[in-house]
């Protein structure tokens, strides 16, 4: 018998520690019913790791159960038709594979000069005393990079900021008809904007993201226009509400949890796991949804076609018997395990860029400032599923220019 739990996802000693609704709902089994949701969610890590590898499970609705949108969100859904978060095979390994020639690992890691320039200078430019860390650095960081990567202005970053933040909204609990109506615009206005420079690159190719994705094709295939648009976007939103939130995330546990952080970033070897455990420890995306593709009898539940399933991957990075004392920020783990970017076929093809801008910044940033503290008490902002500080106001303390 699976059993029901209610949680609003909006109250507010959830929204700044949803860990103890998961460590409720633990016992119950592989699986629970989330009573404000209306659907089976599980927070246990073998159960989540395996529907996520599970292709009787995807993130398109098999036919016939699609949702219905009502007509004014018609432009916002034509745009997310085409993402590749949204899609199953055969349209996904297309698109996937496109992107792979174009998205490659040398051309993620030859950022790393640029990240490790850009952190530099972005400190430079912190005032004297204290700082927001959200807006000033993490923020900026993200944004800064996938545009570069991408080939579209850095002067457009607050803006793609605005309209990212919008666009994304339309995934957290707190929506409403002011924010679809955001949302929409946005996505008008987004869409308008990398179309153009889409049409822009066909003329003058240059060595940036956009001319390859272009490019790029599989056997005669070639991303469409719309398909281009769509995935610009999504890494230009993935890129920046993910990783923004993992390095917000990710400073907070570091100050919270050690008396000098950059103890920890003393190797290469050391920075790689320190920043898979910080992923962890507080992820930045807490659910992921899945769709019965058909009738499945798995995990001791009855699957109809169409039934959703709620993968909490926040709660499976705190499921205790794959992490020992999972509230507790230990290096040691070397990231095993570790679902915030999800797994198997949807994997996030952003990983190696979310974790290299981490790498290379979170060193410098401890380095220059061993003696940063949190300012205030951090409060979360009412953005469930997404999980995400509204500030991160430090006193940066003696900057070490040695």
């Amino acid at each position: 018998m699976i059993k029901t739990f209610h949680q609003d996802p909006r109250d507010p000693e959830f929204v700044q520690n949803p860990y103890p609704f998961y460590d409720s709902v633990r016992d119950a089994g592989p699986l629970f019913h989330w009573e404000d949701y209306g659907i089976l969610c599980s927070v246990e890590h073998k159960t989540v790791n395996a529907i996520m590898r599970d292709r009787r499970f995807g993130r398109e609705a098999p036919e016939g159960f699609q949702p219905v949108h009502p007509a004014h969100l018609k432009p916002f859904y034509d745009v997310e038709k085409h993402s590749l978060l949204e899609l199953e095979p055969p349209t996904h390994t297309r698109l996937r594979g496109l992107l792979v020639r174009a998205f490659t690992n040398r051309r993620v890691a030859e950022l790393e000069p640029k990240i490790e320039a850009l952190t530099y200078e972005l400190i430079e430019g912190f005032p004297d005393g204290e700082v927001d860390l959200l807006p000033a650095f993490c923020e900026k960081i993200p944004i800064i990079i996938i545009s570069r990567l991408l080939g579209v202005p850095e002067d457009m970053s607050d803006q793609l900021l605005e309209w990212s933040h919008d666009m994304v909204a339309m995934y957290q609990v707190r929506r409403d008809r002011a924010v679809e109506d955001a949302a929409v615009k946005a996505t008008q206005d987004f869409s308008a904007f990398i179309r153009e420079y889409i049409e822009a690159r066909r003329g003058e190719p240059r060595d940036d993201l956009i001319t390859h994705l272009i490019a790029a094709n599989d056997e005669g295939e070639k991303l469409s226009t719309d398909e281009l648009v769509t995935t610009c976007i999504l890494l230009l939103n993935a890129g920046h509400e993910a990783t923004v939130h993992s390095f917000a995330n990710g400073i907070k546990a570091l100050l919270e949890e050690s008396d000098v952080p950059s103890q920890h970033f003393k190797t290469p070897e050391d920075t790689v796991q320190m920043v898979e455990e910080t992923l962890r420890i507080d992820p930045p995306l807490h659910m992921f949804t899945r769709y019965a593709m058909q009738d499945i009898s798995a995990f001791g539940h009855d699957f109809k076609t169409g039934d959703v399933i709620g993968l909490m991957l926040a709660g499976a990075n705190h499921d205790p018997e794959k992490f020992a004392c999972p509230m507790k920020l230990d290096a040691e783990r070397g990231g095993i395990g570790n679902m915030s970017f999800g797994a198997g076929l949807h994997f996030c093809i952003g990983t190696p860029l979310a974790k290299l801008e981490m790498a290379v910044a979170l060193p410098i940033l401890f380095a220059k400032y061993p003696d940063m503290k949190l300012a205030e008490p951090l409060v979360y902002a009412d953005r469930f599923h997404f999980h995400g500080l509204e500030t991160l106001r430090v006193k940066l303390g003696v900057k070490n220019d040695g």
